[in-house]
């Protein structure tokens, strides 16, 4: 399937004006904690995955974002962060996506996001095609960290009210990574194989091309293996 898409496209910096409910990627990390806590996700969330969406030139393009001025709800982000949980729903397999910025439904059916919010091969291979670095959550809530540098201007002053709960430290005593996982290049992207085994041992996930993502869910669906996290 191919889409019409504008020749410029609207760029927008993190972390922009906070809309309701907030965007910015630190509201992830108490949604992860929200989702094993209620009960919706495993009680250690091994069936949630932290998604990193940039690419190497930071230009990634979504729709039906809230941020959008436009009908279709594109916006081009430097980077952007879901939450993608595979998971078992009255005996079926199903991969639900939790994106604190989309107009869609909230969660929202995989395959039913990558046609609508991501739109895999728009640009072709371009400045615009996206890459996802996956993380596997209990991974993520041991080892991510910020400090907010990112949330101040080049003066030091914030550029939108920082969450009200402490810094996030990684349990290793790191104040500040999160430049580790939104750098991506093209090269940095493996085999099937290879990823699903960086998932479930590496610091910083697996790398996935933009074709590559909904394939690699399915895989983790039909094996249903129960990955160290430690």
């Amino acid at each position: 399937m191919t889409y019409a898409f504008p020749k410029t496209l609207p760029l927008r910096r993190r972390p922009p004006p906070p809309p309701s409910p907030p965007r910015l990627l630190l509201h992830l990390h108490p949604l992860l904690l929200k989702l094993i806590s209620i009960g919706v996700a495993d009680t250690v969330g091994v069936d949630l995955f932290v998604v990193f969406i940039s690419n190497e030139e930071k230009k990634v393009p979504l729709w039906h974002q809230k941020a959008s001025n436009s009908i279709d709800g594109l916006v081009v982000w430097d980077y952007h962060v879901i939450c993608i949980q595979s998971k078992q729903k009255q005996g079926n397999d199903i991969d639900l996506v939790w994106d604190l910025d989309t107009t869609l439904p909230f969660p929202f059916l995989l395959n039913q996001y990558i046609p609508e919010a991501i739109r895999p091969l728009s640009f072709g291979h371009s400045m615009y095609s996206r890459l996802f670095r996956v993380v596997r959550a209990p991974i993520f809530l041991r080892s991510f960290a910020s400090d907010r540098s990112h949330m101040k201007d080049p003066s030091g002053n914030w550029i939108s009210s920082p969450p009200v709960y402490h810094p996030i430290v990684a349990e290793d005593g790191t104040t500040n990574n999160l430049n580790e996982y939104i750098q991506m290049r093209s090269r940095d992207a493996r085999s099937l194989e290879d990823s699903i085994n960086d998932v479930h041992s590496s610091k910083y996930g697996a790398v996935l091309s933009e074709t590559m993502l909904e394939e690699f869910f399915s895989l983790i669906r039909q094996r249903r293996i129960s990955p160290k996290t430690t």
